[in-house]
């Protein structure tokens, strides 16, 4: 009797350390998500404040680069911050952009997602599209793998709501 109620004891806290684990992750990744975006946005403020030309954004970037690299190590390069800022500017259009990284309650509701499923996605350019795919990906928990999967076969092309119906 004492081994199975062990056992049992064993389970319930295996489960509590497991979902802790698991709520930890999210919490990074929705934090790094948000913390991605508002790079982004700073970026685009910077660039709009400051000379609009190309040369300019790119040593800025360059720049930013060098310095994020040497004070945070890793995952500041040229390339990563680009993507900061191409994150801002597609997700910046379709949600209100006021304080998303502020308030936690909104940006909860519109970043479930990790950094990597939101690279692939930015890639879609029709914004019905990749809102459908962002959507499916988060009510259906689908891997960065799934996501792929599901995008290659065209899903979206098949997906079709009556007309009487809002589609997001």
């Amino acid at each position: 009797m004492e081994n199975i109620a062990s056992n049992e004891l064993v389970q319930r806290i295996s489960s509590l350390l497991n979902d802790a684990r698991h709520r930890i992750v999210q919490s990074v990744n929705h934090t790094m998500v948000l913390t991605y975006f508002e790079i982004g946005r700073m970026i685009v403020e910077e660039e709009q404040n400051g000379n609009v030309r190309a040369d300019y954004g790119a040593q800025l970037l360059k720049t930013l680069s060098i310095k994020l690299t040497i004070d945070f190590g890793k995952g500041f390069s040229k390339r990563n911050l680009e993507q900061m800022r191409q994150f801002y500017l597609v997700y910046s259009k379709a949600q209100t952009v006021s304080a998303l990284f502020e308030n936690h309650q909104e940006a909860a509701v519109t970043f479930q997602l990790s950094w990597s499923h939101y690279l692939k996605l930015m890639r879609i350019d029709d914004n019905s599209e990749r809102r459908f795919y962002e959507i499916e990906s988060f009510k259906n928990n689908w891997s960065l793998r799934k996501l792929h999967r599901q995008y290659d076969s065209a899903l979206f092309t098949g997906f079709r709501l009556p007309e009487t119906e809002d589609r997001f």
